[in-house]
């Protein structure tokens, strides 16, 4: 038998910091929001692969896109995106109250009122 109690040994001292469990929340501008959006709406495109590349877990691009497309901000490209689009402008002709629907929210107005102030009423309800 060896006598191993009088033999000298080595002791190596392992020191480590702890690892955070949790990354600090980062504020994503508008802007750079938009921006990521609007990437994941064009045809083909991969909406994980452009989360990761970026820094960003795919399921908050994803929120952010539900988001934008519930909200009426933004909408999906279809194949007619690239055709010319026309307005048409519709003139009240009778000051009967009209009702407009958008989701859950209904929207009552006189038929006189401003077109551009209909306008601004309507993008405001779509925002909200």
């Amino acid at each position: 038998m060896s006598d191993s109690v009088n033999q000298a040994r080595a002791f190596e001292v392992l020191t480590a910091t702890p690892v955070r469990t949790r990354r600090k929340p980062r504020d994503w501008p508008d802007a750079e929001k938009a921006r990521l959006i609007a990437e994941t709406m064009l045809p083909g495109a991969n909406v994980s692969a452009i989360g990761r590349a970026e820094g960003l877990d795919p399921s908050q691009l994803y929120g952010w896109r539900r988001k934008a497309l519930a909200s009426g901000s933004v909408v999906p490209l279809s194949k007619g995106a690239h055709e010319k689009v026309s307005f048409a402008r519709v003139e009240a002709v009778a000051s009967s109250p009209v009702e407009i629907v958008i989701g859950d929210v209904v929207v009552r107005v006189a038929g006189d009122i401003e077109p551009d102030y209909l306008g601004k009423i309507l993008r405001a309800v779509r925002k909200a």
